[in-house]
């Protein structure tokens, strides 16, 4: 009998301080707050947004939406999560449906985490 071992893949979210301060001190703590708010809003919907997109098979209109996603994460300083999108975006340039689907899988894993890492952030007072 073959044995399978099941992958549990673990990947912190890093949230970049410089630009999270950069946005602060640019717009001030009330404003701050508020675009941060938007954004994470933003990020939960794009996020269900392009997994939906995938299971339908709309791959520019994925392309699309997740590149609106890695723009917002650079703009609060999700860096990982920008990447992992850039790579999703390359999936689907590249017509590579099983790398997308498992890169898919990862930018919405490393997305959660990043809206936690974000709200853990805000109840230490940024």
């Amino acid at each position: 009998m073959e044995q399978v071992t099941v992958l549990a893949p673990l990947e912190n979210a890093r949230l970049d301080p410089d630009r999270l301060d950069a946005l602060y001190s640019q717009l001030g703590p009330n404003a701050a707050e508020d675009v941060l708010c938007r954004a994470m809003e933003e990020l939960a919907v794009r996020l269900a947004h392009i997994d939906r997109l995938f299971r339908q098979g709309d791959w520019k209109e994925m392309r699309k939406n997740t590149r609106a996603l890695l723009a917002i994460a650079e703009q609060i300083g999700m860096m990982g999560l920008a990447r992992v999108g850039s790579c999703v975006v390359g999936c689907i340039d590249d017509g590579d449906r099983v790398a997308l689907a498992a890169t898919l899988f990862r930018l919405t894993r490393l997305g959660e985490q990043s809206l936690t890492a974000v709200w853990d952030l805000q109840d230490l007072s940024i």
